[in-house]
């Protein structure tokens, strides 16, 4: 019989950040689970420690830096007979890591209801593996928390009925500030890292379109290195190795190398630079919330909403890279038009609305059930219906 926990899988940095809330709201009820794919004590340690997580109540071990094919099946097998043998009530996955993918067909085998946290998002980009990992939940998931509209209606264009689809914003939002660090405490993080506000360029770099390319990660650089504002670059365990490995330190030694940071730190220091260099998902959603211009690095996003709504421009290194740095840098103004501008994933109660339909959808045995479609939130009605149409 299924227990009355809901398990929660983690493997990288950002599910920890966005799965923080929702093991909090949990409270006793959840069960952490922790497969190891960021494997970097430095990156992953502090992030459980920051927010309060406790520790995991079941590991897996090795396969951490494994190939992609031999950490998913790997995955998958320890966590379905972890499932089998332990049944939680429901599993939550995050997004569209390995970790995610494997979590949700690991529970799909083991016959226990999956809920996909920022399900729906989509780049219609299929040399992106995270696509894949996207595509490999979505016909299992059995309760799919779109973090907006846009992404709902991918989901129902894809055939997911809209009693499954339930728009709740993104739980970047409030880990975004929960986490951000008084004006005060960021001033000395500034200082600490001989930067200005509003006087510097922060830059990370770590997808492998970015870093598998020898010639792409050094035009990359040397346009970072050719701006004026100082730029910090917050150096990723596989960014550093593709910089030894391709002979580029020349390229680096006019930035500002620094270790990878905590996630208070990083916050901090990008809530007061002057702009965003970045190929990461989550930032793109936390510029958002930070109100500070952003040039995603990559050759396609899942996330338009940031760029629809202003805060984010998609560029690739080269014309496009060049013209972007040039135009965002000399626009005076825009951190003011920013700080007007809603962040459109939400308004930091996603946390609160997905723990509230996971209980309704899968109450613990001996309670009374709540209502089979979830209260809070924005279910997938007729007005959900005609925004799959416009996007």
């Amino acid at each position: 019989m299924p227990s009355a926990e809901i398990a929660l899988v983690f493997g990288t940095r950002p599910e920890i950040v966005k799965l923080a809330g929702v093991a909090r709201h949990l409270g006793p009820q959840a069960r952490i689970v922790w497969t190891g794919q960021h494997w970097d004590a430095g990156l992953t340690t502090c992030f459980f420690e920051q927010y309060g997580l406790p520790r995991p109540h079941h590991l897996l071990n090795g396969v951490g830096g494994e190939a992609r094919g031999q950490q998913i099946g790997r995955m998958v097998a320890t966590l379905s007979d972890h499932f089998t043998k332990r049944p939680p009530a429901a599993v939550v996955v995050q997004g569209d890591t390995n970790t995610a993918a494997a979590g949700a067909l690991a529970a799909h085998c083991a016959g226990v209801p999956v809920v996909h946290v920022e399900a729906g998002l989509r780049s219609f980009d299929n040399d992106m593996p995270e696509e894949a990992n996207r595509r490999i939940i979505a016909p299992v998931a059995d309760l799919h928390c779109a973090p907006t509209p846009t992404a709902a209606a991918h989901l129902l264009r894809e055939g997911i009925a809209a009693e499954r689809v339930l728009i709740t914003g993104n739980t970047v939002v409030e880990a975004t500030l929960e986490t951000l660090p008084a004006d005060a405490d960021a001033q000395g993080l500034l200082a600490r890292h001989r930067v200005t506000r509003d006087a510097y360029v922060l830059a990370t770099v770590h997808r492998p379109e970015n870093t598998d390319d020898p010639a792409r990660l050094a035009q990359l650089l040397d346009q970072l290195a050719a701006v004026d504002p100082p730029v910090l670059m917050p150096l990723h365990p596989r960014t550093r190795a593709a910089i030894d490995r391709y002979g580029l330190r020349r390229s680096v030694n006019r930035l500002r190398l620094i270790p990878p940071l905590d996630h208070a730190t990083f916050l901090a220091l990008a809530r007061h630079c002057r702009l965003l260099v970045s190929d990461s998902g989550g930032v793109q959603e936390e510029c958002t919330v930070l109100k500070r211009p952003l040039i995603v690095v990559r050759n396609s996003t899942e996330r338009p909403e940031a760029i629809r709504a202003g805060f984010a421009r998609l560029a690739q290194p080269g014309h496009q890279l060049a013209r972007a740095l040039r135009e965002m840098l000399a626009d005076t103004a825009i951190a003011g038009r920013l700080a007007h501008i809603p962040s459109p994933y939400g308004d930091g109660s996603a946390s609160a609305d997905i723990v509230a339909a996971i209980r309704d959808r899968y109450p613990v045995p001996g309670r009374t059930p709540g209502p089979q479609l979830p209260a809070p939130g924005h279910t997938a009605d007729q007005t959900l219906t005609a925004t799959a149409q416009r996007f």
